[in-house]
């Protein structure tokens, strides 16, 4: 097992992949003569090939019907991106069941002993049991140090066991174990998605709550923050609309299994889009672009997420 202990802005040891060189912005893409990361799944349609150098920025859209459900039958057509409001091309699409990479969070201090923690351990291993062959998870128990059960890989098996053990202790430095999460995830290609369950209290962190979003606003991944209480803090909401993921609060922790397997089931299939990068109009170094994804469908209830924007140099 591995804690990880942060001090400000945390940053984990990580595993740089050969052969992928990432845009600085952590959302860019730097193509070589294919996009091999959107011919990964069940791309429809033909997959655009790029110059050397040209910036694909990439954007997972989550569509769901009036009832929450995901929506699986949309084509490129169906989208709409904008940047800065601006109408993009959508050069590239995939869709379907695309590879995921995610972190699970779980709250193990003293507030969530007893009953709720048990079922949040049940809740976690019926995740982990649905995620697919392809899949690589990972589980950080979030004390008042962040630590590392389950290391990142595709046997949710042993996950699943790691879980098992899991023991009440100490209080909840939640924001380090979020950022910790994203760090660790930085590097790893494609889907990647953090789903982390807590009291929503954060307890003696390092790292505060405008360090946790502006971590989360750089970074690329899907952040779903349930929350085990009577109102939904703040954090869990900005993280949930600033990633494009989705904050849960629940009353009561018999809800947690059934939570779980929602998320489970939206992370099953999303839609991803890729739009050539626009050239910069501003001198500034470094400047934040806004994302905008609609859908044409005009069935009653279709709700679109998607992260908000990202940093362009």
């Amino acid at each position: 097992m591995r804690m990880i202990r942060s001090s400000g802005m945390p940053r984990l040891p990580i595993r740089h992949l050969p052969g992928r060189l990432y845009h600085a912005a952590a959302v860019g893409l730097c193509l070589g003569p294919a996009v091999g990361l959107l011919a990964a799944g069940a791309a429809q349609g033909p997959v655009p090939r790029f110059s050397g150098g040209v910036q694909l920025v990439e954007v997972y859209a989550t569509v769901t019907d009036a009832r929450g459900e995901p929506v699986t039958d949309l084509g490129r057509d169906d989208f709409e991106v904008y940047e800065d409001g601006r109408r993009q091309e959508v050069a590239a699409f995939a869709a379907g069941q695309v590879p995921l990479t995610v972190a699970v969070g779980v709250d193990r201090s003293w507030s969530v002993a007893g009953e709720p923690l048990r079922l949040a351990r049940r809740a976690t291993q019926a995740f982990l049991g649905a995620l697919g062959p392809a899949d690589r998870s990972m589980v950080v128990a979030i004390g008042s140090d962040v630590e590392v059960i389950a290391e990142l890989s595709s046997d949710h098996e042993t996950q699943r066991r790691a879980v098992e053990g899991l023991e009440p202790w100490s209080t909840t430095a939640l924001h380090d174990a979020i950022v910790g999460a994203l760090d660790r995830l930085e590097t790893e290609p494609g889907r990647r998605a953090l789903v982390v369950f807590s009291d929503g209290v954060d307890r003696y962190s390092r790292t505060s709550t405008a360090e946790v979003l502006e971590r989360a606003r750089q970074s690329q991944v899907l952040v779903y923050p349930i929350t085990l209480g009577r109102t939904r803090p703040p954090l869990a909401a900005e993280l949930a609309v600033l990633t494009g993921g989705r904050s849960f609060l629940l009353r009561d922790a018999r809800a947690l299994e059934e939570t779980f397997a929602t998320i489970a089931r939206e992370l099953r299939y999303q839609y991803l889009l890729g739009y050539a990068e626009p050239e910069a109009e501003s001198s500034e170094p470094r400047r934040w672009r806004s994302i905008r994804v609609t859908v044409r469908d005009t069935r009653p209830g279709l709700r679109v997420r998607a992260r908000d924007g990202y940093y362009a140099d």
